[in-house]
């Protein structure tokens, strides 16, 4: 079910003539040629439940032992439809800026294969629960090299087929999957390259997860894509477009974008004869389309209302409440913590993919630097958390938590290496240690316990000796000693790491800054 473009070069829909009028911001290839690309995308909620049954969710339960009746089709079984669904499906279009329509239906989509035993597929075709929307990228966000605003036609609710394969003259389906709940989200033909579409399905799924109304994880199906694309000379009408099926990766999704778009400039530039409208898929080893049928009308699935479920009411006092449940986007976290402690994108970047739902690695960088105004030490926070403790923990192919490294602790290490109570090589060696440790073994929350049992801390010796250990890391690190001459007290940690390497660990971190200090002003 596509709506997307028009069926010809002679015919202009309403959606293409809306997608014309905003060209200002299109762009063309080097071979004269624009590329246009809607999307379809069905992608699975995050809920208990299937859609229309009370049969559990699994994604590797033996074949066909989690359907319902209803699932099943059987005579006489009846859809009660799944409440949480349709608050998940009102967030994400909240999200998505839609309006919220006050009233929407479900209608049944006719066809006949293995994977619909009921012969048709509950959707909402006519009357979705959500319309007009948009989701803006900016240049550079999620690999675009643009600002673009892409259009959502409409978000609407929907069932799974099943699984169906073929495995020698046989034919097997798996009714796990009948009847999930999905939302299938229509957008306008607003894109105009493979890494915009890419673009645009990675920010999606940044949006699913934070939302919590679906995992995006396209390597298990719970999002799929279909690709709309066609091909056009700047400011003449849209051509015939071609739709590709059931891209399960952003990778694939751009292989058959860049392979559709060649053979489509490559017939009109050998042809005068139209372009067939047609459905392809994709063969994952050669990155080539291939044919699977003509491109089909609404009007070959027969749809016609459901008469086993009522109208979805939704009041706006409901809508409005929901929108306050809202959580802060992760782009939106990102700006906010990029302008308030001038940070590197790269950096943000991983913080924030620790914990696509519930954003707990940007939380747990906020509870370590809450209330340190000094310049630096929130950028020196990052670096403890994505390269020291993020690295230790990949080198032993470990993930990530906040009690990997408590809070409160991280920032007495943060603090220690600002006042020189720590050096660098001290605070290594305490991540290091930390990382590990068994996952589930306890951590001590405060910086003392640590120093003693890691025998790190300061041991008592002469001023003499304190004073010939900063003489030489002077003569070592020249460079840094005539920075902290010119007055950048921030590289003095250089030379108290110097510090506490020639003196094998001996020196009082805290002192020796006072006699670096000292010999240098």
């Amino acid at each position: 079910m596509s709506r997307l473009a028009p069926q010809g070069a002679g015919r202009l829909c309403k959606v293409c003539r809306h997608a014309i009028a905003r060209r200002s911001y299109a762009t063309t290839s080097n071979d004269g040629w624009e590329t246009v690309i809607g999307l379809e995308i069905h992608a699975q909620l995050r809920t208990r439940r299937k859609l229309f049954s009370e049969a559990k969710l699994s994604y590797d339960a033996p074949a066909n032992t989690h359907v319902g009746l209803f699932d099943a089709a059987f005579p006489g079984a009846l859809p009660v439809l799944d409440l949480n669904a349709v608050r998940l499906s009102i967030l994400t279009a909240l999200v998505l800026q839609c309006n919220i329509n006050s009233r929407s239906t479900f209608d049944r989509k006719h066809y006949f294969y293995h994977d619909i035993p009921a012969a048709y597929q509950i959707t909402q075709h006519y009357n979705p629960i959500a319309r007009s929307g948009k989701l803006q990228i900016s240049a550079g966000e999620y690999g675009s090299s643009r600002d673009i605003s892409v259009g959502i036609q409409q978000l609407q609710i929907e069932q799974d087929t099943a699984k169906s394969q073929q495995v020698g003259g046989d034919r097997l389906v798996d009714l796990n999957r009948a009847g999930t709940g999905l939302m299938e989200i229509v957008t306008d033909p607003d894109m105009r390259s493979a890494e915009e579409a890419g673009a645009f399905v990675r920010k999606l799924q940044a949006l699913l997860r934070r939302v919590g109304s679906g995992d995006g994880d396209m390597e298990k199906g719970n999002l799929r894509i279909d690709a709309n694309v066609s091909v056009n000379r700047p400011g003449e009408p849209f051509r015939t477009r071609c739709e590709i099926k059931n891209l399960n990766s952003v990778r694939f999704l751009q292989q058959a974008i860049e392979c559709e778009r060649k053979r489509h400039i490559a017939h009109y530039t050998s042809s005068s004869s139209p372009l067939e409208r047609e459905t392809r898929g994709m063969n994952e080893l050669t990155g080539q389309t291939y044919s699977l049928r003509l491109k089909e009308d609404a009007e070959d699935y027969r749809y016609m209302p459901d008469t086993n479920l009522p109208a979805l009411v939704i009041p706006p006092s409901y809508t409005e409440k929901l929108r306050t449940e809202l959580p802060e986007m992760p782009w939106q976290t990102s700006s906010r913590l990029r302008e308030k402690y001038s940070l590197a994108q790269k950096e943000l970047d991983t913080l924030l993919a620790l914990d696509e739902f519930t954003a707990g690695g940007a939380q747990y960088f906020e509870d370590v630097v809450q209330g340190l105004d000094k310049p630096g030490l929130a950028r020196r926070s990052l670096n403890l958390i994505v390269h020291d403790t993020l690295g230790g923990l990949n080198r032993l192919g470990r993930s990530w938590s906040p009690l990997v490294i408590p809070a409160q602790l991280m920032r007495e290490i943060v603090l220690g290496l600002d006042d020189g109570t720590v050096s660098g090589s001290t605070a290594k060696t305490i991540i290091s240690h930390l990382t590990s440790l068994h996952p589930h073994k306890p951590r001590p929350t405060t910086l003392e316990p640590l120093l003693i049992q890691l025998n790190l801390q300061s041991k008592p010796t002469s001023s003499a000796d304190l004073e010939i250990w900063c003489q030489r890391a002077i003569q070592a690190v020249p460079t840094a000693a005539a920075a902290v001459k010119d007055g950048k007290l921030s590289v003095v940690g250089r030379l108290i790491g110097e510090v506490m390497a020639v003196s094998q660990g001996r020196a009082d971190p805290k002192k020796a800054r006072q006699v670096l200090l000292r010999l240098l002003k």
